[in-house]
């Protein structure tokens, strides 16, 4: 290791063992999590592309991340990622955090089930829980609660996900379609993955978007400034292609109430390409939703957004709708879930604020 790392703060973003999470924390000594050594015949070869056929889900770009960061280790020391493994050589992958017991355990979470059958079930996910473990959260998710109501479930690979399709942010609420046996879950994510599922999302965004609807089309990829965050670039070689269409349903002069419809699923895509057209979404501190954007400088102004932001901590925004065809009877189906309290709350609040006397949408 190098001697000035010793003592840092690590802040890094890593997928290395199926996290999508940011890690932040104080290092004060690196725990193994994988230790393997090269069999007497082993040909030379890039230790990059070596452990991706060691480690399960690992690709090239996870392992040479963390390589770069000397995470590791061959015969005790950080290597490049050109390095040409040999015969015998002992290979250690040590991360910042200590290794976790990966087994799903069960927990007696409560359900919001709008739908249920034999194949699958629809859920209502409320905002603050995560949708699966991972880096700090390895209890009290969906699936947690998941394990406990439906015992085994299918999953897509070997990344401890039982049932999971797809998923929404933690902070965001809705809808998720969750699959019971293995023919509806790949029957669905092949309706993911065409791009053929019906999503609508609600979100009260900063500003009147002009024009009031359109489409938002960018490359979304890893903010290179902020790992946390995605990025809408312009250039297909960027990332990946990212379609969003919004529609604006009421104004409120300052922000907006808006509908986004999913032709695409990315990560953040609705706050990253919000976010990239000046309007993100209110309360979202990750994509500057949490600064004033428009409005009065006048002090009982900010004092107003304030407490709006202490309503609603969370980012607005709110998985409304959900359509797929049902892997059993072929048919399309709907459905969806009205607006937590504490969005409406919040709209209530503004529309009192900007005399808009509207219905929730």
């Amino acid at each position: 290791m190098h001697e000035k790392e010793s003592h840092l703060t690590w802040r890094y973003f890593t997928k290395f063992a199926g996290l999508e999470e940011e890690i932040l924390q104080e290092e004060n000594g690196l725990f193994e999590h994988y230790q393997f050594v090269a069999d007497p015949g082993q040909e030379p070869m890039r230790i990059d592309k070596w452990l991706m056929h060691k480690i399960a889900n690992a690709s090239r770009t996870k392992i040479q991340a963390a390589i770069e960061v000397d995470f590791v280790l061959v015969n005790g020391k950080g290597v490049k990622s050109n390095y040409k493994i040999k015969a015998g050589d002992d290979v250690r992958i040590v991360l910042p955090e200590a290794p976790r017991d990966t087994e799903i355990y069960p927990e007696n979470i409560p359900l919001d089930i709008v739908y249920e059958d034999a194949s699958l079930l629809v859920v209502s996910k409320p905002a603050g829980m995560v949708v699966h473990p991972g880096f700090n959260n390895y209890t009290g998710t969906l699936v947690n609660a998941l394990a406990y109501h439906f015992g085994n479930l299918p999953q897509k690979d070997a990344s401890h996900r039982p049932g999971l399709v797809h998923r929404i942010d933690k902070d965001t609420s809705g809808l998720l379609v969750i699959a019971k046996t293995e023919s509806a879950l790949t029957h669905l994510a092949k309706q993911f993955y065409d791009h053929s599922i019906h999503r609508r999302y609600v979100a009260l965004v900063w500003g009147e978007p002009d024009p009031e609807s359109g489409t938002i089309t960018g490359y979304l990829s890893r903010d290179p400034a902020d790992r946390r965050r995605s990025k809408n670039f312009s250039d297909p070689e960027d990332g990946k292609m990212a379609i969003t269409h919004y529609k604006t349903l009421e104004k409120y002069y300052f922000s907006a109430l808006v509908e986004c419809r999913l032709e695409t699923g990315r990560t953040h895509q609705i706050r990253a390409q919000m976010a990239s057209i000046g309007h993100p979404i209110f309360s979202d501190e990750m994509y500057g939703g949490k600064e004033i954007k428009k409005g009065s400088a006048l002090p009982k102004f900010k004092q107003f957004i304030d407490n709006a932001f202490e309503m609603m901590p969370r980012q607005a925004l709110h998985a409304a709708e959900l359509g797929f065809i049902h892997p059993d009877t072929g048919q399309m189906v709907k459905f969806d879930a009205p607006l937590p309290d504490d969005f409406k709350n919040l709209l209530t609040k503004i529309r009192n604020y900007s005399g808009t006397d509207l219905k929730a949408k």
